[in-house]
């Protein structure tokens, strides 16, 4: 007996191509929906997608660099064509640069906070139009034990899970009117 079904739906995860972004592309597709894995490494993807083809659904590499706001655009459009819609954005794309704050250098910091902040924006962005086009959709950004607390390592990567936390909390909000909100890392419209 099948309690909770995904058929007929489309989720796109970033970083989906290996570690917790892989796990939560099995997840979402052992309950049935289409998947989109985006990243960077084509090769590492080729695995991913075989392991997510096993399991019976549709599934796609996109290669898109998310630090970037027309690719994480591009990244959208390219899932809309091939699957005709978005239901679920899965923002786990992250890196970190362990150092101690006064070591890290201005392009390493900008480089996390990239990578983990400013692409689940964008990709949040360029989704939300289509999941309100297809009647609701769920974002959900992957967060860290980082966000609530610190590490003397882990400067640029407690900010920006951190912001993660603010970031979800503010689209929460802003989004709410159009079906509802639930959960403090997942924003449900």
């Amino acid at each position: 007996m099948n309690l909770f079904s995904l058929k007929g739906k489309v989720a796109v995860v970033t970083g989906g191509n290996g570690g917790i972004g892989l796990g939560m592309a099995r997840g979402i597709a052992s309950l049935g929906a289409a998947v989109v894995v985006a990243g960077r490494n084509e090769d590492k993807a080729a695995v991913a997608l075989a392991a997510l083809r096993e399991m019976g659904v549709e599934t796609v590499f996109i290669a898109a660099d998310v630090k970037q706001k027309a690719e994480c655009q591009a990244l959208i459009a390219a899932a809309v064509e091939r699957f005709g819609r978005v239901d679920i954005l899965v923002n786990n794309a992250g890196t970190s640069v362990r150092k101690l704050p006064q070591d890290l250098a201005e392009d390493e910091w900008h480089h996390v906070l990239d990578t983990n902040l400013s692409s689940a924006f964008f990709c949040s962005q360029a989704a939300y139009p289509e999941m309100v086009r297809v009647g609701g959709g769920k974002v959900i950004n992957v967060g860290s034990m980082m966000s609530l607390f610190g590490a003397p390592y882990a400067t640029a990567y407690a900010a920006s899970k951190g912001g993660i936390v603010q970031m979800t909390r503010a689209m929460a909000t802003a989004w709410a009117k159009d079906n509802y909100v639930d959960s403090l890392y997942e924003a449900h419209f």
